[in-house]
């Protein structure tokens, strides 16, 4: 699939000098399911990693992992970041690295996904469908099903990209879990939840790590963020029973597997 993603680019380089950030000791992964928030970890893990160990080149996934390598050397770790399906490639590639895979509810999945591929940002093989050219629930079934040639199903895209995953030793997050800790910061939970990411990640917890993720958590600072897509119809807020039902038929047991509820 050919796509351009356009959007203001983020200031968060310049905001995380303000911050004494640690080196790596090892190559550092984060992975994530597409559309499950990856600039949100990303961008909060930024404002921790000196940046010098910031992979800057490109979004890693499968078909660019033979010239992505340099990102996952142990005698220079980096922290880089992606969309990284399962294979015998990447599990070679990955063995040394610490592996963070975000995760989001299916449910809620399925509509950041329409609502990407209907937003002005997104320029690709579904440009056809904006502006009313498809129904909202029609597109809303193209993000569960797939559309023929075009894009892949939600049940492929969480098997490689997130249940594959899980029987390994990658860390699994859920991207509702960290914005609930967001809304929460002062909280002992949020604490721990924080001092966990880092932790699996190889790094230790500074006394500052409040403004820290806040700083890095700014959705003014991510083009990606809902408030920043400027969509061309409008998504729902909550998938509908039937969308919900579609789901469970398509993938069932997924929800649970990724322990939702």
């Amino acid at each position: 699939m050919n796509a351009i993603i356009r959007g203001k680019p983020d200031n968060l380089d310049a905001i995380g000098e303000r911050f004494e950030r640690a080196r790596l000791g090892q190559p550092v992964f984060l992975n994530s399911v597409p559309k499950a928030g990856t600039h949100l970890i990303r961008n909060i893990m930024r404002m921790f990693v000196a940046p010098e160990q910031h992979w800057r080149r490109e979004y890693i996934q499968h078909a660019l992992l033979a010239r992505s390598r340099d990102a996952f050397q142990p005698d220079q770790p980096m922290i880089s970041w992606g969309h990284m399906l399962f294979s015998d490639e990447a599990a070679v590639a990955l063995r040394d690295v610490r592996h963070i895979v975000l995760v989001r509810d299916p449910y809620d999945w399925v509509l950041a996904r329409a609502r990407f591929y209907l937003s002005d940002e997104f320029q690709g093989n579904l440009n056809h469908i904006k502006d009313g050219g498809a129904s909202i629930d029609d597109v809303i079934m193209m993000m569960i099903l797939g559309a023929h040639g075009r894009i892949p199903d939600l049940r492929d895209i969480f098997t490689m990209n997130a249940v594959a995953w899980m029987g390994s030793k990658a860390v699994i997050v859920r991207y509702e879990d960290i914005v609930d800790n967001l809304k929460d910061l002062g909280s002992r939970r949020a604490e721990a939840f924080f001092g966990q990411l880092l932790a699996d990640c190889g790094l230790a917890l500074p006394e500052d790590w409040r403004a820290r993720v806040e700083a890095g958590a700014d959705p003014r600072e991510s083009r990606t963020a809902r408030e920043n897509l400027s969509v061309t119809a409008e998504v729902p807020k909550v998938l509908s029973e039937t969308h919900r039902r579609v789901v469970d038929f398509h993938a069932p047991g997924l929800r649970d597997l990724l322990g939702y509820r």
